[in-house]
Protein backbone atom coordinates (compact mmCIF):
# COMPACT_ATOMS: atom_id res chain seq x y z
CA UNK A 1 0.00 0.00 0.00
CA UNK A 2 1.06 3.59 -0.33
CA UNK A 3 3.36 4.75 2.40
CA UNK A 4 1.43 6.03 5.45
CA UNK A 5 4.01 8.78 5.55
CA UNK A 6 3.03 9.69 2.02
CA UNK A 7 -0.65 10.05 2.90
CA UNK A 8 0.24 11.83 6.13
CA UNK A 9 2.20 14.32 4.18
CA UNK A 10 -0.79 15.05 1.98
CA UNK A 11 -2.92 15.78 5.02
CA UNK A 12 -0.16 17.18 7.18
CA UNK A 13 1.21 19.39 4.49
CA UNK A 14 -2.01 21.21 4.83
CA UNK A 15 -2.23 21.27 8.54
CA UNK A 16 0.05 19.28 10.78
CA UNK A 17 2.36 19.40 8.14
CA UNK A 18 1.28 17.90 4.64
CA UNK A 19 3.18 17.00 7.63
CA UNK A 20 4.75 14.19 7.60
CA UNK A 21 6.20 11.22 6.38
CA UNK A 22 8.21 10.79 3.34
CA UNK A 23 6.32 11.99 0.29
CA UNK A 24 3.02 12.55 1.40
CA UNK A 25 1.32 12.65 -0.56
CA UNK A 26 1.94 15.48 3.14
CA UNK A 27 4.66 25.47 4.14
CA UNK A 28 5.72 36.93 4.68
CA UNK A 29 3.32 42.15 4.32
CA UNK A 30 6.15 43.91 2.73
CA UNK A 31 3.59 46.58 2.06
CA UNK A 32 0.87 46.30 4.65
CA UNK A 33 -1.46 48.39 2.55
CA UNK A 34 -1.27 45.92 -0.33
CA UNK A 35 -3.98 43.50 -1.34
CA UNK A 36 -2.52 40.05 -0.90
CA UNK A 37 -3.32 36.90 -2.75
CA UNK A 38 -6.18 35.61 -4.77
CA UNK A 39 -8.01 34.52 -1.67
CA UNK A 40 -8.20 38.12 -0.59
CA UNK A 41 -5.88 38.15 2.39
CA UNK A 42 -5.16 41.81 3.14
CA UNK A 43 -2.82 43.70 5.39
CA UNK A 44 -2.80 47.31 6.53
CA UNK A 45 -0.97 49.27 9.20
CA UNK A 46 -2.87 51.90 11.10
CA UNK A 47 -0.75 54.04 13.40
CA UNK A 48 0.84 51.91 16.10
CA UNK A 49 -0.69 48.61 15.10
CA UNK A 50 -0.68 45.75 12.61
CA UNK A 51 -3.97 44.70 11.05
CA UNK A 52 -4.49 41.81 8.64
CA UNK A 53 -7.43 39.82 7.33
CA UNK A 54 -6.63 36.11 7.30
CA UNK A 55 -7.85 33.40 4.94
CA UNK A 56 -10.90 32.73 7.12
CA UNK A 57 -11.95 36.37 6.63
CA UNK A 58 -11.19 37.28 10.24
CA UNK A 59 -9.53 40.59 11.11
CA UNK A 60 -6.42 40.06 13.22
CA UNK A 61 -4.81 42.94 15.16
CA UNK A 62 -1.44 43.16 16.84
CA UNK A 63 -0.22 46.21 18.75
CA UNK A 64 3.35 45.28 17.77
CA UNK A 65 5.13 42.38 16.01
CA UNK A 66 4.59 39.07 17.75
CA UNK A 67 7.45 37.79 19.89
CA UNK A 68 5.94 34.46 21.01
CA UNK A 69 4.62 32.54 18.01
CA UNK A 70 3.21 29.02 17.92
CA UNK A 71 3.16 27.51 14.43
CA UNK A 72 0.82 24.58 13.95
CA UNK A 73 1.96 23.52 10.48
CA UNK A 74 5.34 22.48 9.10
CA UNK A 75 4.78 24.83 6.16
CA UNK A 76 4.45 27.94 8.35
CA UNK A 77 7.20 26.82 10.71
CA UNK A 78 9.62 26.52 7.81
CA UNK A 79 8.49 29.86 6.41
CA UNK A 80 8.96 31.69 9.71
CA UNK A 81 12.53 30.38 9.87
CA UNK A 82 13.11 31.24 6.21
CA UNK A 83 12.33 34.93 6.79
CA UNK A 84 14.66 35.05 9.79
CA UNK A 85 12.08 34.96 12.59
CA UNK A 86 12.80 31.50 13.98
CA UNK A 87 13.81 33.01 17.31
CA UNK A 88 10.21 34.14 17.79
CA UNK A 89 8.84 30.59 17.65
CA UNK A 90 7.95 29.15 21.06
CA UNK A 91 5.91 26.18 19.85
CA UNK A 92 5.62 23.89 16.81
CA UNK A 93 3.98 20.57 15.93
CA UNK A 94 5.66 17.20 16.12
CA UNK A 95 5.65 17.19 12.31
CA UNK A 96 7.77 20.33 12.05
CA UNK A 97 11.14 18.83 11.13
CA UNK A 98 12.75 21.55 9.00
CA UNK A 99 15.03 23.36 9.37
CA UNK A 100 17.13 21.50 11.91
CA UNK A 101 16.74 24.45 14.29
CA UNK A 102 13.01 23.68 14.50
CA UNK A 103 13.79 20.69 16.70
CA UNK A 104 14.93 23.09 19.42
CA UNK A 105 11.45 24.68 19.55
CA UNK A 106 8.98 23.24 22.07
CA UNK A 107 6.83 20.44 20.64
CA UNK A 108 3.11 21.06 21.33
CA UNK A 109 1.82 17.90 19.58
CA UNK A 110 -0.33 17.68 16.49
CA UNK A 111 -1.53 20.57 14.37
CA UNK A 112 -5.06 19.44 13.54
CA UNK A 113 -6.70 19.43 15.88
CA UNK A 114 -4.08 20.99 18.16
CA UNK A 115 -3.57 20.29 21.83
CA UNK A 116 -5.08 23.50 23.18
CA UNK A 117 -3.58 23.22 26.65
CA UNK A 118 -0.07 22.58 25.29
CA UNK A 119 -0.32 25.56 22.95
CA UNK A 120 -1.58 27.94 25.64
CA UNK A 121 1.14 26.75 28.01
CA UNK A 122 3.63 28.41 25.63
CA UNK A 123 1.91 31.80 26.29
CA UNK A 124 1.71 32.74 22.59
CA UNK A 125 0.79 36.19 21.34
CA UNK A 126 0.25 34.75 17.85
CA UNK A 127 -0.92 31.29 16.74
CA UNK A 128 -0.61 30.18 13.11
CA UNK A 129 -3.25 27.62 12.09
CA UNK A 130 -4.19 25.82 8.92
CA UNK A 131 -7.67 27.01 7.91
CA UNK A 132 -9.97 24.03 8.46
CA UNK A 133 -13.31 23.35 10.15
CA UNK A 134 -11.38 21.02 12.45
CA UNK A 135 -9.46 24.01 13.80
CA UNK A 136 -12.37 26.40 14.32
CA UNK A 137 -12.98 25.55 17.96
CA UNK A 138 -9.28 25.74 18.76
CA UNK A 139 -9.05 29.16 17.12
CA UNK A 140 -11.89 30.40 19.33
CA UNK A 141 -10.19 29.03 22.44
CA UNK A 142 -6.89 30.69 21.59
CA UNK A 143 -8.60 34.04 21.00
CA UNK A 144 -10.49 33.72 24.30
CA UNK A 145 -7.16 33.21 26.03
CA UNK A 146 -5.85 36.47 24.53
CA UNK A 147 -3.75 35.20 21.63
CA UNK A 148 -4.09 36.51 18.10
CA UNK A 149 -4.93 33.74 15.62
CA UNK A 150 -4.10 33.61 11.94
CA UNK A 151 -5.93 30.91 9.93
CA UNK A 152 -4.12 30.32 6.67
CA UNK A 153 -4.51 28.43 3.41
CA UNK A 154 -1.41 26.96 1.81
CA UNK A 155 -2.59 24.68 -0.96
CA UNK A 156 -0.63 26.23 -3.84
CA UNK A 157 2.93 27.31 -4.55
CA UNK A 158 1.78 30.92 -4.88
CA UNK A 159 0.86 30.79 -1.21
CA UNK A 160 4.55 30.66 -0.27
CA UNK A 161 5.27 34.20 -1.47
CA UNK A 162 1.84 35.45 -0.42
CA UNK A 163 2.29 34.25 3.14
CA UNK A 164 5.91 35.43 3.28
CA UNK A 165 4.66 38.96 2.64
CA UNK A 166 1.77 38.55 5.07
CA UNK A 167 3.73 37.07 7.96
CA UNK A 168 6.84 39.21 7.61
CA UNK A 169 5.45 42.37 9.27
CA UNK A 170 3.64 40.33 11.93
CA UNK A 171 6.94 38.90 13.18
CA UNK A 172 9.06 42.01 12.61
CA UNK A 173 10.64 40.85 9.35
CA UNK A 174 8.73 42.66 6.62
CA UNK A 175 11.76 43.30 4.40
CA UNK A 176 12.91 39.70 4.64
CA UNK A 177 9.44 38.42 3.82
CA UNK A 178 9.20 40.61 0.76
CA UNK A 179 12.69 39.66 -0.38
CA UNK A 180 11.98 35.95 -0.04
CA UNK A 181 8.70 36.31 -1.94
CA UNK A 182 10.32 38.18 -4.83
CA UNK A 183 13.15 35.65 -5.13
CA UNK A 184 10.79 32.67 -4.88
CA UNK A 185 8.41 33.94 -7.56
CA UNK A 186 11.30 34.77 -9.86
CA UNK A 187 12.86 31.35 -9.50
CA UNK A 188 9.58 29.55 -10.23
CA UNK A 189 9.08 31.72 -13.31
CA UNK A 190 12.50 30.72 -14.61
CA UNK A 191 11.73 27.04 -14.03
CA UNK A 192 8.46 27.05 -15.97
CA UNK A 193 8.77 24.78 -19.02
CA UNK A 194 8.51 26.58 -22.35
CA UNK A 195 7.09 23.51 -24.10
CA UNK A 196 5.13 20.58 -22.65
CA UNK A 197 5.36 18.50 -25.83
CA UNK A 198 6.49 15.00 -24.98
CA UNK A 199 6.04 15.47 -21.22
CA UNK A 200 5.68 12.14 -19.41
CA UNK A 201 2.25 11.36 -17.95
CA UNK A 202 2.51 10.74 -14.23
CA UNK A 203 0.28 9.31 -11.51
CA UNK A 204 0.58 11.08 -8.15
CA UNK A 205 -0.80 8.51 -5.75
CA UNK A 206 -1.55 9.76 -2.25
CA UNK A 207 -3.05 6.53 -0.95
CA UNK A 208 -3.96 3.12 -2.33
CA UNK A 209 -6.79 1.71 -0.20
CA UNK A 210 -8.92 3.09 -1.71
CA UNK A 211 -6.80 4.71 -4.40
CA UNK A 212 -6.54 8.47 -3.90
CA UNK A 213 -4.90 10.62 -6.55
CA UNK A 214 -3.52 14.14 -6.35
CA UNK A 215 -5.47 16.63 -8.47
CA UNK A 216 -4.75 20.04 -9.96
CA UNK A 217 -5.78 21.77 -6.71
CA UNK A 218 -2.55 20.69 -4.98
CA UNK A 219 0.87 22.33 -5.00
CA UNK A 220 2.23 18.83 -5.65
CA UNK A 221 0.60 18.80 -9.07
CA UNK A 222 2.13 22.26 -9.69
CA UNK A 223 5.58 20.98 -8.76
CA UNK A 224 5.16 18.08 -11.19
CA UNK A 225 4.14 20.45 -13.98
CA UNK A 226 7.14 22.72 -13.37
CA UNK A 227 9.38 19.65 -13.43
CA UNK A 228 8.09 18.78 -16.89
CA UNK A 229 5.56 16.09 -16.05
CA UNK A 230 1.81 15.88 -16.71
CA UNK A 231 -0.55 14.82 -13.96
CA UNK A 232 -2.97 12.24 -15.36
CA UNK A 233 -5.64 13.54 -12.98
CA UNK A 234 -5.10 17.25 -13.67
CA UNK A 235 -8.79 17.44 -14.61
CA UNK A 236 -9.64 16.98 -10.91
CA UNK A 237 -9.86 20.51 -9.52
CA UNK A 238 -9.58 19.41 -5.88
CA UNK A 239 -6.24 18.77 -4.15
CA UNK A 240 -7.07 15.05 -4.13
CA UNK A 241 -9.87 12.62 -4.87
CA UNK A 242 -10.68 8.93 -4.69
CA UNK A 243 -10.25 7.18 -8.01
CA UNK A 244 -10.52 3.57 -9.21
CA UNK A 245 -7.74 1.29 -10.35
CA UNK A 246 -9.63 0.94 -13.61
CA UNK A 247 -9.59 4.72 -14.10
CA UNK A 248 -5.84 4.77 -13.54
CA UNK A 249 -5.35 1.93 -16.03
CA UNK A 250 -7.49 3.74 -18.60
CA UNK A 251 -5.31 6.87 -18.35
CA UNK A 252 -2.22 4.70 -18.66
CA UNK A 253 0.45 6.77 -16.89
CA UNK A 254 3.97 6.36 -18.19
CA UNK A 255 5.37 6.83 -14.68
CA UNK A 256 4.12 6.59 -11.07
CA UNK A 257 5.60 8.91 -8.46
CA UNK A 258 6.11 7.13 -5.11
CA UNK A 259 7.75 7.83 -1.77
CA UNK A 260 9.19 4.37 -1.23
CA UNK A 261 12.81 3.68 -2.06
CA UNK A 262 11.94 0.25 -3.42
CA UNK A 263 8.94 -1.34 -5.06
CA UNK A 264 5.84 0.06 -3.27
CA UNK A 265 3.67 -2.48 -1.48
CA UNK A 266 0.58 -1.74 -3.56
CA UNK A 267 2.48 -2.86 -6.67
CA UNK A 268 2.61 -6.37 -5.22
CA UNK A 269 -1.18 -6.63 -5.13
CA UNK A 270 -2.59 -8.55 -8.13
CA UNK A 271 -5.38 -6.04 -8.82
CA UNK A 272 -2.81 -3.35 -9.59
CA UNK A 273 -1.25 -5.40 -12.39
CA UNK A 274 -3.82 -4.04 -14.86
CA UNK A 275 -1.77 -0.82 -14.88
CA UNK A 276 1.10 -1.02 -17.37
CA UNK A 277 3.43 1.21 -15.35
CA UNK A 278 2.99 -1.12 -12.37
CA UNK A 279 3.71 -4.24 -14.41
CA UNK A 280 6.81 -2.62 -15.88
CA UNK A 281 7.88 -1.19 -12.50
CA UNK A 282 8.09 2.32 -13.93
CA UNK A 283 8.32 4.17 -10.62
CA UNK A 284 9.92 7.51 -9.83
CA UNK A 285 11.20 7.50 -6.24
CA UNK A 286 10.95 10.88 -4.50
CA UNK A 287 11.56 10.22 -0.83
CA UNK A 288 12.06 13.72 0.57
CA UNK A 289 9.44 15.05 3.00
CA UNK A 290 9.77 18.41 1.24
CA UNK A 291 7.24 17.20 -1.35
CA UNK A 292 4.61 17.19 1.38
CA UNK A 293 4.47 20.95 1.99
CA UNK A 294 4.61 24.17 -0.04
CA UNK A 295 7.78 25.92 1.14
CA UNK A 296 10.70 28.00 -0.15
CA UNK A 297 12.44 24.72 -1.01
CA UNK A 298 10.02 24.11 -3.90
CA UNK A 299 12.38 25.34 -6.67
CA UNK A 300 15.09 22.91 -5.56
CA UNK A 301 12.50 20.16 -5.44
CA UNK A 302 11.37 20.99 -8.99
CA UNK A 303 14.93 20.61 -10.24
CA UNK A 304 15.36 17.27 -8.44
CA UNK A 305 12.07 15.91 -9.76
CA UNK A 306 12.98 17.04 -13.27
CA UNK A 307 16.15 14.96 -13.00
CA UNK A 308 14.25 11.93 -11.68
CA UNK A 309 11.66 12.12 -14.46
CA UNK A 310 14.42 12.15 -17.06
CA UNK A 311 15.96 9.05 -15.50
CA UNK A 312 12.59 7.34 -15.20
CA UNK A 313 11.89 7.76 -18.91
CA UNK A 314 15.09 5.99 -19.96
Amino acid sequence: MASPAFSSRLLNAHLQGPGDGRFRLKPLAALLAALLAACGTRASQPAGSLVVVDDAGDTVRLAHPASRVVSLSPATTELVFAIGAGDRLVGRTRWCDYPEAAHAVADVGDGMPPNIESVLARRPDLVLLYRSPQNTDAADRFRSAGAAVLQLDFNHLEDVSRLARLLGPLVGHAAEGDSLATAFDGELARLRPSDSTGSPTVLLLAWDQPPMAIGAGSFQSEILMLAGGRNIFADIAAPSATVSIEAIAARDPSLILVSDSGVPRFALQPEWSVIRAVRERRFVHLTTPAFGRPTPRAPALVRELRRLLAVGRQ
